[in-house]
């Protein structure tokens, strides 16, 4: 599930900005996933050139097991600038919650840990 987990970041940072499925649309692979969740983002408006990495998990119904929590921070600023953008990447997964998986797909991401990079406009 390792790959599975790669592509999602990988279709997560290739398809930021651009127009995607809802999130009302069935999910049947994690490219599917990886832009729904990013059709919620909107970074904050003075960010500047920024990035939060969120890992998170799964379960069936298209919620998560747990808090996201990030892995990787890369913003300019103090404390707050940081905390804002994280809060933001975090929101915009909250609120494309939840999911509609296919079948075959709710099967293969329950449990599974994956991650996604959230990235503001440079």
């Amino acid at each position: 599930m390792k790959s599975v987990a790669r592509q999602v970041a990988i279709a997560g940072m290739m398809l930021a900005g651009a127009g995607h499925p809802s999130n009302a649309a069935e999910l049947n692979t994690m490219s599917d996933v990886g832009a729904a969740i990013q059709a919620c983002w909107t970074p904050p408006a003075d960010a500047g050139t920024a990035s939060v990495t969120l890992s998170f998990s799964f379960k069936r119904d298209g919620t998560l097991i747990g808090p996201p929590r990030p892995t990787a921070i890369k913003v300019n600023g103090d404390a707050t600038a940081k905390k804002s953008f994280v809060d933001a990447a975090t929101t915009a997964l909250q609120n494309c919650l939840p999911l509609t998986f296919s079948p075959k797909l709710a099967q293969g991401v329950a449990g599974n840990v994956f991650t996604l990079q959230f990235t503001s406009p440079k």
